[in-house]
């Protein structure tokens, strides 16, 4: 396949502006990969499958030489990336879903550097769709408004967390995030907690249980407001 440089340049810049996109998405949703990020992994995708064309074209007389050898690599290497996005906070692991983006949009670029201009395009366009329209019907399909915030104020003791989860456990309530925090002059402490309460979740059952727990002083629970 010969390529000249008005059809390499478009190539990249439809690269750019599809991994922009995307990246958009991910900017104003404050994640930790955004819009530059995305660009630029597109962008390199797109570029590592033109030079694989481009070395085709050039040594296509060598019966071992395969094309898609140098961007095969893209895929697994892509992993060393997205890995650095995912941190664990508290109970919680973050960064999933961007990982999975950055995966995606490398294949967007390797799809528009080899030509594939309505797969790259309609792949944006559900990537774009996934992480925006079905991350809304997911929260409402799964969790709906079950994703709450506990903050309890205890006794600065040890093993009071450990109670404190146990009691939650035992209503099946999942923990996915913690923090404390300390007042300076005081013997008490704030949990702060984001949990996932069941669907059989009874407010009037587990409250009084923490309550009556050893070293809780007071338990709010409120809507989580992200």
């Amino acid at each position: 396949m010969i390529l000249n440089y008005v059809e390499i340049l478009s190539r990249l810049v439809l690269a750019i502006l599809l991994g922009g996109m995307v990246g958009w998405e991910r900017e104003s949703s404050s994640r930790p990969a955004g819009f530059r990020t995305n660009i630029l992994v597109c962008l390199g995708s797109a570029l590592i499958m033109v030079v694989s064309l481009k070395f085709y074209g050039l040594f296509e007389a060598a019966h071992s030489n395969d094309p898609g050898r140098i961007a095969a690599q893209v895929v697994s290497g892509i992993g060393f990336l997205g890995a650095g996005t995912i941190i664990r906070e508290g109970f919680a692991v973050k960064g999933l879903t961007t990982a999975a983006g950055l995966w995606a949009i490398a294949g967007v670029g390797l799809a528009v550097g080899a030509g594939f201009y309505f797969s790259a395009i309609s792949a944006t366009v559900l990537i774009i769709m996934t992480l925006t329209i079905l991350s809304i019907i997911e929260k409402k399909i799964t969790h709906g408004n079950r994703e709450k915030k506990l903050r309890i104020k205890a006794y600065d003791q040890p093993g009071e967390i450990g109670k404190i989860g146990s009691v939650l456990g035992d209503h099946n309530v999942h923990i996915l995030d913690l923090s404390i925090d300390h007042i300076r002059n005081e013997q008490n402490i704030y949990i702060n907690l984001r949990v996932r309460l069941p669907a059989d979740f009874d407010a009037n059952q587990v409250i009084p249980h923490l309550t009556q727990t050893t070293g809780v002083i007071q338990v709010e629970l409120k809507d989580d407001s992200g």
